[in-house]
């Protein structure tokens, strides 16, 4: 058998495999499945069809284990959804805030670098994970509370959390609603000072700002995404970092891929073409650049079967969008006349969502907690969530820190992010909830509220 002839057997071979996942999806997975009140409405998880599996299937056949074409594929593909210049696929989407984080921290931006000590302003209503990396390294989280019913930043006690050792804003937009990007990115410019945006719940969530629509994560020096099953879209585990900042990705890459300064991709080899001729720190020159280390990094690459997943995913990804709006948008008109019991969320000025959730507040002048309602809908097999931490500092992870101001800062009251830690939950909107199941879910509720 010729070369050319064994390459058309295994094509052959190969679409047969690949013929018969998709006819496996369609035994084994069936969409559109009806809905019986006590079913389980998850909060979340995985939408996909045959696609997802033929990818997945079409990867392993490569056995290519780690990065390679569809990560490729991915990182460019994403760029491009987003209009950002650089994407840097990674293993989730904490890892992407590490990354993002880590990054500036590099000696390789001179005086604007984050060293140990210097301050973050952030918040403790949300998932801990936007934090960690700073308490981390070193640097210094500065709390400030949160507005509701937008559940984000509450940008009139920037100046005040502001002092002559901050150096970052890194904060989320909270369960896709976008913070005020106007007011914080000028902060930031003011003070010349880097801001990440916390975008792993806000896929697709879009701002206005100098006079243009821009998708979030995009409109900082740093965007960050998560692909775990519950988020706009999956991966299984996985995650992105992105910029316009050419220095920024590299640096990422560095911290990515063990702190090394070469970028070549995995298997290629001397692409600056000058592998054996450079000069590094106390290094014998012409030290093999694939083994010089600018940073001390991590392993925190995606893998291939990962990246194929999300190939077809982010052609499902407006859908996706849509889909979660619709939602939204369907719970908040019918559960608008109960403004009695419940504080609705808010859309913030100048955006457009892409929901991660829909968020409630009981009142304080309600007759019932939060507590209660929540285990009459888990009771239904309506799945509910807090608001992450709710408010971190309360927690376990802070015991050996709580008062210490050299380790963290407060400023001001967290009077709001308090209330959301005793009397706010939230509800899924995602693709796979249609509309007998967000009604079967309004009906709860109101038999909730007939019982009280």
């Amino acid at each position: 058998m010729t070369a050319n002839q064994n390459v058309t057997a295994q094509a052959k071979i190969r679409e047969k495999i690949l013929a018969s996942v998709r006819e496996y999806y369609s035994s084994t997975f069936v969409p559109g499945k009806g809905f019986t009140p006590g079913d389980k409405i998850n909060y979340g998880g995985r939408f996909f069809d045959e696609k997802e599996l033929v990818n997945l299937v079409d990867a392993s056949l490569d056995f290519w284990l780690t990065t390679g074409r569809y990560c490729s594929e991915f990182e460019s593909d994403f760029a491009k959804f987003l209009d950002v210049k650089y994407c840097s696929l990674t293993n989730s989407g904490s890892s992407a805030n590490l990354l993002a984080f880590m990054a500036l921290t590099s000696a390789k931006l001179g005086e604007r670098r984050v060293k140990k000590g210097d301050e973050v302003i952030t918040v403790a209503a949300g998932f801990p994970t936007t934090v960690a990396p700073i308490i981390q390294y070193g640097a210094v989280p500065v709390f400030v509370d949160v507005t509701l019913p937008e559940y984000n930043i509450d940008v009139s006690m920037l100046e005040k959390a502001y002092s002559k050792r901050t150096k970052v804003v890194m904060v989320a937009h909270t369960l896709g609603n976008p913070f005020d990007l106007q007011t914080v990115k000028s902060f930031c410019d003011e003070h010349n000072l880097w801001l990440i945006e916390d975008n792993c719940d806000a896929l697709g969530s879009e701002y206005y700002i100098n006079g243009a629509w821009k998708y979030t994560g995009t409109i900082g020096d740093i965007g960050t995404s998560s692909f775990y099953p519950p988020h706009h879209m999956t991966m299984g585990e996985g995650g992105a970092v992105y910029t316009d900042n050419s220095q920024l990705h590299r640096i990422i890459n560095s911290f990515r891929d063990w702190g090394r300064d070469c970028w070549c991709a995995s298997g290629h080899d001397n692409t600056c073409q000058n592998r054996f001729s450079q000069q590094f720190g106390e290094l014998p020159l012409g030290y093999d650049h694939k083994y010089v280390y600018s940073h001390f990094g991590y392993n925190l690459k995606a893998t291939e079967m990962q990246a194929a997943i999300g190939c077809a995913q982010l052609k499902k990804l407006p859908f996706f969008i849509k889909k979660r709006k619709e939602n939204w948008q369907f719970l908040w008109e019918h559960l608008n006349d109960l403004s009695e019991y419940f504080i609705l969320p808010e859309a913030s000025q100048n955006s457009k969502p892409s929901w991660f959730g829909f968020l409630i507040t009981v009142r304080e002048t309600a007759k019932f907690s939060r507590n209660e309602i929540v285990t009459y809908l888990e009771k239904h097999n309506i799945q509910t969530r807090m608001l992450f931490a709710g408010n971190l500092i309360k927690h376990p992870c802070f015991d050996e820190m709580r008062g210490n101001n050299q380790l963290y800062r407060v400023v001001g009251s967290l009077d709001n992010t308090d209330c959301i830690m005793e009397r706010t939950f939230w509800l899924g909107i995602y693709p796979g909830i249609d509309e007998l199941r967000l009604r079967f879910m309004l009906t709860t509720i109101r038999d909730f509220l007939k019982s009280k």
